[in-house]
């Protein structure tokens, strides 16, 4: 049967029976990330109508921080009320949050429109998950994810189009109604198409964890106040600060219950434990990419913001290209690219470091090496995603799946934040092309190399846990 599954390949999932959840799920993912990037393309008109220069930076990190929560409440909330109506509540969120921000009269609303959106985009992301291990059969799993990660591939070009077009020939305000016009038919096509889901227990017994919560929120407000942080000590304690929160988190929700996240988070010992570091490890390699290499292009190069933007955008595609070659592969050789992924990366940002600092380095290998880095992730990104919910224990179906987009999210955020330690380490303090620049595009990149190798050993690892109960391939 499974030979049979592994020769139909994408036949199995593009059948007429599976399509519109499909397309449902596309569509939110696609929504969520063309408004990311939409956002940093009107974000210059909006702070040249309302001002607030100094707050250039808190819608993203609002929509983070909301987005992380929300994503971590998906378990307790899909079994209290069910899946499609936390799909359907997620886009309604989001949607509230683009109409706010489409009525901003200062940019402290623009703010608090991002917090909202970023809560019912958490919502709809992490339930994605949850839909995909409750909708498709499992042989389909990684194809699912695959697709998905194209969609936020394809916000690559759409988002910056759309803000771009809007803040062209209208409105900034006219985006976000777009937007929430979006997410009104979303809604109401989701709850037509998707499969009702039937409550685990009673609503009542499932009540939103405050106290883990909190934690949460105090490990993602550290990681964000560290990238304004002055010292390079003061990041590094924030940084401690935002990491013994999430393992106070993660010590109390394995006491509890319901839990935010599977009994075997981050265990050495099981496929969903070892899973969630691959992921974890994998996201905080990648993470450097989006924030400091675009301005070393610029600065070191002589790239415009929009070249800079779309070299860095390869990294996105390479990930979608791998992600739809290597998805739906056999167990044996999804332990190989779990493998083979890290190393590529860890290779790839070698190359990053040595070739950023040199303006006259050769173009075309530097964006080889960061379109590398992107496949490096997207060989076996769908490929960690399968084994964390296929390993998952006995009554952590549901918080399994939901804990990967979770876990992606913590990742980018102390990436982001080690990223800046290290830039301020390196003497970066402007975005000026000068010596400091130049050690800081190579200690930077150059740094992920450790985290990408610890990837490496949890793939070994991986494949060890796997080994025992292997059968044929």
């Amino acid at each position: 049967m499974e030979q049979q599954e592994v020769r139909e390949g994408w036949q199995s999932l593009l059948k007429r029976e599976w399509i519109p959840t499909l397309a449902i799920l596309l569509g939110g993912v696609l929504l969520q990330s063309m408004n990311v990037l939409m956002l940093t393309t009107v974000l210059p008109s909006i702070v040249g109508e309302l001002g607030g220069v100094a707050m250039l930076s808190w819608p993203t990190t609002a929509y983070l921080a909301s987005s992380i929560v929300a994503a971590s409440c998906v378990g307790v909330l899909s079994t209290a009320l069910g899946a499609r109506q936390v799909y359907c509540m997620g886009v309604a969120i989001f949607g509230v949050g683009a109409v706010l921000c489409s009525l901003a009269p200062a940019m402290g609303w623009i703010v608090a429109g991002r917090l909202i959106q970023g809560f019912g985009g958490g919502l709809e992301a992490a339930v994605a998950y949850v839909l995909v291990r409750g909708t498709f059969p499992e042989h389909m799993w990684s194809r699912t994810i695959a697709l998905m990660s194209t969609s936020w591939s394809m916000s690559v070009l759409v988002g910056p189009l759309v803000g771009g077009m809007f803040a062209h020939f209208a409105s900034w305000r006219g985006a976000f109604v777009a937007s929430a016009a979006i997410a009104v038919m979303l809604a109401i096509a989701a709850f037509f198409v998707l499969s009702p889901v039937t409550a685990a227990r009673p609503a009542s017994s499932a009540r939103v964890p405050l106290g883990r919560v909190a934690l949460i929120c105090l490990a993602i407000a550290a990681t964000s106040v560290t990238s304004a942080a002055g010292s390079s000590l003061l990041k590094l304690g924030l940084i401690v600060t935002a990491i013994v929160s999430f393992a106070a988190m993660l010590r109390l929700d394995r006491l509890a219950s319901p839990r935010l996240l599977p009994g075997d988070a981050f265990s050495w010992r099981t496929g969903t434990g070892v899973g969630l570091w691959l992921a974890l490890l994998l996201c905080i390699s990648f993470s450097p990419l989006q924030i400091y290499v675009p301005m070393f292009l610029q600065q070191l190069h002589g790239f415009d913001p929009l070249s800079a933007g779309f070299t860095v955008a390869c990294a996105s595609l390479g990930w979608s290209v791998a992600s739809l070659l290597t998805a739906g592969v056999s167990a044996r050789r999804a332990d190989r690219l779990m493998l083979i992924g890290p190393a590529i990366m860890a290779a790839s940002l070698v190359a990053i470091g040595l070739l950023g600092p040199n303006g006259t380095a050769s173009i075309i290998l530097l964006v080889v090496a960061i379109a590398m880095l992107g496949a490096g992730i997207g060989q076996c990104w769908p490929l960690v995603a399968h084994r964390i919910m296929d390993s998952a224990k006995a009554g952590d179906e549901v918080v399994a799946a939901s804990s990967v987009p979770t876990i992606q999210q913590m990742g980018f955020a102390f990436g982001a934040a080690i990223a800046g330690l290290i830039a301020n380490a390196s003497g970066l303090s402007a975005a000026i092309a000068d010596a400091t620049m130049a050690r800081a595009a190579f200690w930077v990149p150059v740094s992920f190399v450790v985290p990408a190798m610890l990837a490496v050993a949890a793939g070994l690892r991986l494949r060890a846990l796997r080994r025992p109960q292997a059968g044929p391939s």
